[in-house]
């Protein structure tokens, strides 16, 4: 019988994933802080962590998490056949499919997570030029995408909660 992976075992490897890639939680609430600050005055850092770990509890979160950081990894390696290994490796712009498991992310928590996740993934804050960065021969063509929209859906989970506390007070 196939075994099933359980939600805390698929959480905790895709987490680590992230980690072992170079990508922490905290550089993932600056992205929320930097896509957010601008509308909400007393905005924390720590706020904007909470979202960006409620988020990763997603299994279709987590599942694309794995899937694009796998496909990455098997192009470091070179271990794809052509030609979407050279696609990976220079991360082809009209490849498209790394933006596709992204809006799997973005999609989870509503429309407004498509125009954060654009406007960042065209800005590349912070983690997200380095992880641009084409000189380190790392291949990121996944993890870039999958790292913005994660922070696009965290910014979308954490203006719903506010849009929801403000209904709440005017009723």
């Amino acid at each position: 019988m196939d075994k099933v992976l359980n939600k805390s075992e698929l959480e905790i490897t895709a987490r680590n994933w992230l980690e072992e890639r170079g990508v922490t939680l905290k550089d993932i609430a600056e992205l929320v802080y930097y896509l957010q600050a601008k509308y909400h005055d007393d905005l924390t850092l720590e706020e904007c962590l909470y979202n960006v770990d409620r988020v990763l509890t997603k299994r279709e979160v987590q599942n694309a998490i794995l899937t694009g950081i796998q496909l990455d990894r098997l192009a470091e390696q070179k271990l794809l056949d052509q030609p979407l290994q050279e696609a990976l490796e220079i991360d082809e712009s009209l490849y498209g499919i790394d933006e596709i498991v992204a809006f799997s992310i973005v999609n989870v928590y509503g429309s407004i997570g498509f125009t954060n996740y654009g406007f960042i993934d065209k800005q590349k804050p912070g983690i997200l030029k380095k992880l641009n960065d084409k000189t380190t021969g790392e291949v990121h063509t996944f993890l870039d995408d999958i790292v913005g929209a994660i922070a696009a859906a965290a910014s979308s989970r954490l203006a719903h909660s506010n849009a929801d506390d403000t209904l709440k007070t005017l009723d």
